[in-house]
């Protein structure tokens, strides 16, 4: 099932349970997607679908960080909610193990060992793992591989 059908009937499924929240995310989601499409001028591919989710997802975050700074609990825990929500329709995240053994495979695999490649190991580590590893954690290991 598409991304756009699923969040489709994940919304009906939403609004027939009162869940607010829900409701609220996924017609966020919806209209973000939809917005996406516009702009492109033609339907949106899985990859292109990720990266809405993913900017969603980051903006939330960063709303919920400001907010825990300006005292304000209550929208912080929101925007987690959302998250939480938006997440599940993500790829599974690697762990930290996992996305090291990744990352080093992909090293080993590009033949890259200097700092001034870590350019060119990063784009393909986001390439392939996009939405999958966190780009902080990645360029974190990347670093501590390269010499």
């Amino acid at each position: 099932m598409s991304l756009q059908k699923q969040l489709q009937e994940d919304l009906k499924a939403a609004m027939k349970a009162k869940d607010v929240v829900a409701r609220d995310v996924l017609r966020m989601l919806k209209k973000d997607l939809t917005d996406a499409e516009l702009q492109k001028g033609a339907a949106l591919d899985e990859d292109e679908e990720l990266q809405v989710l993913i900017r969603a997802v980051k903006s939330r975050k960063d709303s919920a960080t400001q907010y825990d700074e300006g005292g304000r609990k209550d929208l912080a825990d929101t925007e987690r909610a959302e998250v939480a929500i938006i997440e599940g329709y993500l790829p599974q995240p690697l762990t930290e193990d996992e996305a090291r053994e990744a990352i080093e495979a992909l090293a080993k695999k590009l033949g890259v060992s200097e700092k001034k490649q870590m350019g060119q190991l990063m784009s393909a580590v986001m390439d392939e793992y996009r939405g999958r590893i966190d780009g902080k954690l990645a360029s974190k290991i990347a670093g501590g591989l390269l010499s």
